[in-house]
């Protein structure tokens, strides 16, 4: 199996589902997946809490530790690293690490605004020197929050990151091409973008990203999917399809049996 830094230096960018919990991993591993990322927000809102304000680390870390047990990659988004002291930060990603986690994601933001990009940097640095094998995923939000929103001050940041020791630039929100195809060719790190629906995987390869990931995509549609279930019922239409319920315990019941071994 490719290692998770070969993932993103392969022919099409690595698409990276983003589980919420270890149902969600399981189906995405059951797929063929051969890297899963967590989701903040789908964490976070599956605990009734808003994302962004670091109330995830602790379910971060509890879903990380059984979600290294599957046969596949696992990268944690981590917020911010949840402290403004990188020593901090790089003793988190260092449980993460001891654990089995091949990647983080770090956000260049707090309270939905961009923060120095040398705090940033100097988390970067720590986590490279205590964690010398974890892929660092530097995200860098300037279109996420519309600030500063230009490829200059993207790359801006993402040269800072990527001279502390960075392995990837993550730049969420950037949906034009001409933006997209800026960025890529401006850094030379592997880009990992949303996804989105005006541009398909495919597409977004030809452009030069190297990762796409979903996000809380999966979270959202099945919170949707759920409604529209229950919905159906109520309204006498046809049962939407479902992994049967067997197929699903089966999965778990491995899992947990692995888990035992």
């Amino acid at each position: 199996m490719a290692t998770f830094h070969e993932l993103h230096h392969q022919d099409a960018p690595l698409l990276l589902p983003n589980a919420w919990d270890v149902g969600s991993a399981l189906s995405f591993a059951a797929a063929g997946y051969p890297a899963v990322g967590t989701t903040s927000f789908g964490i976070a809102a599956s605990a009734g809490m808003p994302d962004g304000y670091g109330v995830s680390k602790s379910a971060t870390l509890a879903l990380a530790a059984q979600l290294v047990r599957l046969p596949l990659h696992v990268t944690t988004d981590i917020e911010d690293g949840y402290s403004e002291d990188p020593t901090e930060v790089a003793e988190f990603v260092a449980e993460l690490a001891i654990l089995g986690v091949a990647g983080i994601n770090l956000e260049d933001s707090r309270d939905g605004h961009l923060v120095d990009p040398a705090t940033v940097a100097a988390k970067i640095a720590a986590i490279r020197q205590r964690s010398p094998g974890v892929f660092i995923n530097a995200r860098v939000d300037n279109f996420w929050f519309s600030e500063q929103a230009t490829v200059d001050a993207v790359l801006l940041r993402a040269t800072a990151y990527a001279d502390a020791g960075a392995d990837g630039i993550f730049a969420p929100g950037v949906v034009a091409a001409d933006d997209i195809r800026g960025i890529t060719a401006g850094i030379g790190l592997p880009v990992n973008v949303l996804a989105h629906h005006t541009l398909g995987v495919a597409e977004l390869g030809k452009l030069g990203v190297r990762r796409v990931s979903s996000g809380s995509l999966p979270y959202r549609a099945a919170v949707d999917a759920a409604v529209e279930s229950v919905n159906a019922l109520r309204d006498g239409m046809p049962i939407p399809a479902a992994t049967p319920y067997r197929e699903m315990q089966a999965r778990l019941e491995a899992f947990q049996l692995d888990s035992a071994g």
